[in-house]
């Protein structure tokens, strides 16, 4: 037991509550991107103000998580072949600039719209809601190049959210292969509810 968890050490608690509380408001933001298709009216507003809280939150707990990174650097997984550990750091790489990044061109793309829709975090029931700027760099542009802007945070935020589906995937099947084919026990690692083997 001892060897096992000297080769597979555990994530710090902080990292551990903040990978798994980023993933189910991923998971979340995923899902009312899709719920919002076709609606209108107050229900799609409603949605549309959660779906940018939820974003905001996302972004800060992301910039939180990757200073946490680089304050304590994860611990080393060790017995695991070179080119495999490269694909781990890079899709993790990518999942940082996924999660800074759709967040940030949702902000721009609400920043740089025409509308002018305000963003009102987590407004929900009876409560109106916290105020979130605009991106100071959007509204004193011209007409056509706010809607360019716009346009193309919007194509931006979209095949980034095919790319975390993508990545989701990538990342739960990698995970999968090494604790089940591989015999690397890596999920305790990071979810330290699961038991770790004695053998």
């Amino acid at each position: 037991m001892r060897e096992i968890e000297r080769q597979f050490p555990r994530y710090s608690t902080v990292a551990i509550v903040l990978h798994w509380l980023i993933a189910a408001l991923i998971a979340v933001n995923l899902w009312l991107g899709l719920t919002m298709v076709g609606q209108h009216g107050l229900a799609k507003f409603n949605n549309f103000q959660l779906h940018k809280s939820v974003g905001i939150t996302i972004l800060l707990l992301s910039l939180i998580r990757l200073a946490w990174r680089f304050l304590k650097p994860p611990p080393p997984a060790v017995g695991i072949a070179g080119w495999q550990r490269t694909l781990s750091a890079a899709v993790h790489a990518a999942f940082y600039v996924l999660m800074i990044g759709m967040p940030l061109t949702g902000w721009l793309s609400v920043s740089a719209s025409p509308t002018e829709i305000p963003t009102l975090l987590y407004r929900v029931g009876g409560f109106p809601g916290i105020p979130w700027p605009h991106l100071p760099i959007a509204p004193g542009l011209p007409l056509e190049q706010k809607q360019a802007l716009e346009a193309t945070a919007n194509i931006i935020h979209r095949y980034a959210s095919y790319s975390a589906y993508a990545l989701i995937g990538l990342h739960v099947v990698g995970a999968l292969k090494h604790q089940f084919f591989d015999a690397h026990p890596v999920l305790p690692r990071m979810a330290p509810f699961l038991r770790r083997s004695a053998t």
